[in-house]
């Protein structure tokens, strides 16, 4: 697909996105996929609230995990949104971007301090990346936006709002390259915002402020860029899907392989299923959708229906 095509198609995506919850795009041949938004999921202890709700990941136990600006700032709820506990304020400053590994270890971007750390679900600090200070060295971040992971164990950071690149980093967090530089060509980035690896070993970088994701290979050489989307957040769904939060059209949408419009739902708004900055997303194993909200100061749940 032209890059020409590819905006067209993310104009009509938006525009039809503001029409009403769930409406597929007649223009690609996809599958279509419903979800039921959950109203009032979360439970959480009496008298606690939300802050600015940035990231969210679901563990391969179903344990739901909530990264926000607030008191408690990791939470971590069951697969009803019952809580069950929590842990942050002595560690973290300011919550960004939240992933969950493969062993469910808890990986979090504190853009506060310039910093990643890795948790055991129970919130033990396991790894600790960053010396507190905003740098260029390949020790230091600057306000660094999330973390994934590579099928050898190794992972890879978005950095971020100050630097411009990603970072790529063995199992036990030494150092390997980096890659990236600001700027708008090819290669380039405006905000390393949201990174994944895909099934295919494909890099998956979400260049906000360029409105683009670029896919490298694992040594950051790159091989596509799918232009049109301001992606805040990237997943992947369990059929192997890219979804984006696009905080700025206030809509999820549904990417195949290809980087092509499948599929969009919401508009700005606070009812469920509408989104107030959509920022990052999850699944689960059953495909339902999890999406935090920055200015909606939520967490919701999309349950997929068959």
């Amino acid at each position: 697909m032209s890059l020409a095509l590819l905006r067209f198609v993310s104009a009509l995506t938006f525009c039809v996105a503001w029409c009403g919850f769930s409406t597929p795009l007649p223009l690609l041949a996809a599958e279509p996929i419903q979800f039921e938004p959950v109203a009032n999921f979360l439970k959480l202890p009496g008298g606690w609230t939300l802050g600015k709700c940035s990231a969210v990941a679901v563990s391969g136990k179903g344990e739901i995990y909530l990264f926000h600006r607030g008191k408690h700032p990791i939470l971590c709820f069951d697969a009803d949104g019952k809580y069950l506990r929590s842990w942050g304020d002595d560690v973290i400053g300011n919550a960004h971007g939240l992933r969950i590994d493969r062993d469910d270890n808890v990986w979090v971007t504190d853009i506060g301090q310039h910093r990643v750390f890795k948790f055991d679900r129970t919130g033990k600090l396991l790894l600790a990346l960053g010396d507190g200070k905003p740098g260029t060295e390949r020790d230091q971040f600057n306000k660094p936006t999330d973390v994934a992971f590579g099928p050898d164990g190794e992972f890879y950071v978005s950095d971020g709002y100050g630097n411009s690149r990603v970072m790529k980093f063995s199992a036990n967090g030494a150092f390997i390259k980096s890659w990236g530089t600001p700027g708008k060509a090819p290669g380039e980035f405006n905000v390393p915002h949201a990174i994944v690896i895909d099934s295919r070993g494909r890099v998956l970088v979400g260049d906000r402020d360029n409105n683009r994701i670029q896919v490298f290979d694992r040594e950051g050489q790159r091989l596509e860029i799918w232009d049109g989307l301001a992606p805040y957040g990237l997943a992947l769904s369990p059929a192997g899907d890219v979804f984006v939060a696009d905080g700025r059209a206030y809509t999820v949408f549904r990417l195949d392989a290809l980087g092509k419009v499948q599929q969009s739902w919401g508009r700005k708004g606070n009812s469920p299923g509408e989104f107030d900055l959509p920022h990052m997303l999850s699944f689960d194993a059953a495909g339902n959708l999890f999406v935090a909200e920055i200015d909606g100061k939520r967490l919701q749940k999309l349950v997929k229906k068959k």
